[in-house]
């Protein structure tokens, strides 16, 4: 027996093993489709360099917006312009189910199974940049 009278001995049935602690939910930020799939490219080239790679991204049903998994937290000083971030207290946002990650017409762009756990937020705000850079500088030539 331990000090709090339960029986710990080997067969007794009791578990030993630790609680699994619940892992906190990502935030998501959310940007336009074309800034978005830029901004994934970016990141995607510059993986391994010296940066993490991209994790899973959301698209609306429309096609209008991405959405980018984020370590929790990040929402609480996300201020980029053009994008927003919020927090999802794991609400729509199930990896076990890729083909059905939140509300109808929402997709995996990157599902997590494919790409790394989340990505990370100093990255993705310069790949956002760029890209906004980069789209900038496109329609300026037209």
């Amino acid at each position: 027996m331990d000090s709090t009278g339960t029986n710990t001995a080997p067969g007794s049935g009791a578990s030993t093993a630790p609680v699994p602690t619940p892992t906190p939910a990502p935030d998501l930020v959310t940007v336009p489709a074309r800034q978005g799939l830029e901004a994934v490219d970016i990141i995607r080239r510059g993986a391994g360099l010296a940066a993490p790679g991209v994790g899973p991204v959301l698209h609306d049903g429309s096609g209008g917006t991405l959405g980018f998994l984020v370590p929790p937290g990040t929402a609480d000083a996300w201020d980029l312009p053009g994008s927003a971030c919020t927090q999802t207290n794991g609400r729509g946002v199930r990896f076990g189910d890729a083909t059905s990650p939140a509300a109808g017409g929402t997709g995996w762009l990157l599902p997590p199974e494919a790409v790394g756990p989340v990505t990370d937020p100093e990255v993705l705000r310069a790949a956002l940049g760029e890209a906004a850079r980069l789209i900038e500088a496109a329609d300026n030539c037209r």
